[in-house]
């Protein structure tokens, strides 16, 4: 007795089996893109903060000279009778030397 059974072409599977590479082959892509995408907005980002820290360091810096500048007294001379190192004598030094 002979049994019909259904046996599929070669090439058939062979096509099959080259729809199923190019499919996974871009998937993988596609995830490999992603996560490349995703890497360099992180480092972007990272890079980004960086600049802002610094640039905020720098300007905190360039305010505490300025007003270490502003509030130091004149030639080493507090000339302000309220402030607690006051000295009338080296006061008067200095103004009869700037004079």
């Amino acid at each position: 007795m002979a049994t019909n059974t259904y046996r599929p072409l070669p090439w058939i599977w062979l096509f099959t089996n080259q729809q199923v590479a190019r499919w996974s082959a871009l998937a993988l892509g596609l995830v490999y893109g992603y996560t490349h995408n995703n890497s360099l907005v992180a480092l972007e980002h990272n890079r980004a903060e960086q600049i802002k820290a610094e640039n905020r360091d720098r300007l905190i810096a360039q305010a505490k000279a300025e007003w270490s500048k502003k509030n130091s007294p004149a030639g080493g001379v507090v000339t302000d009778p309220d402030h607690p190192s006051f000295d009338l004598e080296k006061m008067l030094i200095h103004l009869s030397e700037t004079a």
